[in-house]
């Protein structure tokens, strides 16, 4: 005899179909504007489902920022090489749509936050520093002022201009960094 089948959808497909409709949701209405009710409605399940899965706004837009980014990519001839391809890939992936506004809106939310400060330090910001720190055998401090600068350069753009930083900046800002880390 087969078991009964539970009803609802599989909970691998919910994960995505929740964090399109929040990077959307972001998108159209704002970070404030992105209520866990509103995301909930977007991605047609129910309020329920989200916090069973993310006690917080914070860690839903964490992890669906991690499922946007993915991984960093740290590979290349050069130290160089490599600088510029992971700025580059910061550029692009923070002027995906939802995307900045979400990382700029938990990280205003982080300020005020400690246990959302230690959810951005670990499980967003960590993966990615220790990438990048094998990648260019530099030590922690300097790899998060890489960090810093980079991603704060990109996200104050964006919120100063409402829009991405263009190519021409994106390339000087590569410049100096790799000048200096390089």
């Amino acid at each position: 005899m087969t078991p009964a089948r539970t009803p609802g959808r599989p909970r691998a497909g919910i994960d995505a179909d929740v964090f399109a409709a929040t990077l959307r949701t972001v998108h159209e209405l704002g970070y404030a504007g992105a209520t866990m009710d509103r995301i909930a409605a977007a991605a047609g399940v129910a309020k329920t489902t989200l916090y069973r899965r993310w006690p917080s706004k914070g860690t839903l837009i964490t992890d669906c920022l991690l499922d946007a980014l993915g991984p960093v990519p740290t590979t290349g001839p050069t130290r160089a090489d490599i600088i510029t391809t992971a700025i580059r890939w910061a550029a692009m992936k923070t002027g995906e749509p939802g995307v900045g506004p979400a990382f700029a809106g938990v990280f205003v939310d982080a300020v005020s936050d400690p246990a959302l400060r230690e959810i951005l330090s670990t499980r967003l910001q960590d993966p990615y520093r220790i990438a990048l720190q094998e990648a260019l055998g530099e030590p922690e401090n300097r790899v998060l002022l890489f960090i810093d600068t980079v991603v704060g350069a990109l996200l104050h753009r964006m919120g100063m201009t409402g829009a991405p930083m263009v190519d021409a900046d994106v390339a000087a800002l590569t410049e100096m960094v790799v000048r200096h880390f390089d």
